[in-house]
């Protein structure tokens, strides 16, 4: 079975009784999902625990979506895990309005593209192995906390300027 066939769900029965639901759990590998800092895992399931309703021509799917994720920390650049959980509350519709509704055809609803959606905003955008974690070499790059005082400038620094903007030297605001 393809992710695609195990995504999509009929609600016929639930669009004939309005505010019915239905529970759907679901484990499914969806392999290619990632962002450039993390990636889903290749064969990790992602979790379903979801809630469909038909209210009126539509329906809205509630629930939450738990993926395994894998990358790189931040400052060490070590291997890190962890699993992010996003909630949705998705409507689906007849003419959906792109961006913000996804379609309801044939009766039935396919929440691939929503799960992958929540999937992609949920996993990290600057992962970390830990809170305290100092990098790969805290003696060579200390971390150093901004002063509340302005720092004074050395006269190298300023010299060491970009030839290309030394026409800027000449201007003066009083």
């Amino acid at each position: 079975m393809g992710a695609k066939k195990d995504l999509t769900i009929g609600v016929i029965d639930l669009l004939r009784q309005p505010g019915t639901r239905r529970e759907v759990t679901r484990s499914l590998v969806l392999d290619g999902i990632g962002i450039s800092t993390a990636v889903v895992p290749a064969g990790e399931a992602v979790d379903l625990d979801l809630q469909v309703e038909a209210q009126g021509e539509t329906v809205i799917v509630t629930g939450t979506i738990t993926t395994p994720w894998v990358g790189e920390c931040r400052r060490c650049l070590n291997d890190v895990r962890g699993t992010a959980t996003s909630k949705v509350k998705e409507i689906f519709e007849r003419r959906p309005v792109e961006g913000e509704t996804y379609p309801l055809a044939n009766e039935t609803i396919d929440i691939e593209q929503m799960v992958r959606d929540a999937v992609l905003l949920a996993l990290p955008l600057a992962p970390l192995c830990a809170d305290d974690c100092l990098g790969p070499a805290p003696e060579a790059f200390p971390a150093t906390v901004e002063a509340d005082e302005p720092v004074a400038v050395e006269a190298e620094a300023v010299r060491a300027t970009d030839p290309r903007w030394s026409g800027l030297d000449q201007l003066k605001f009083d």
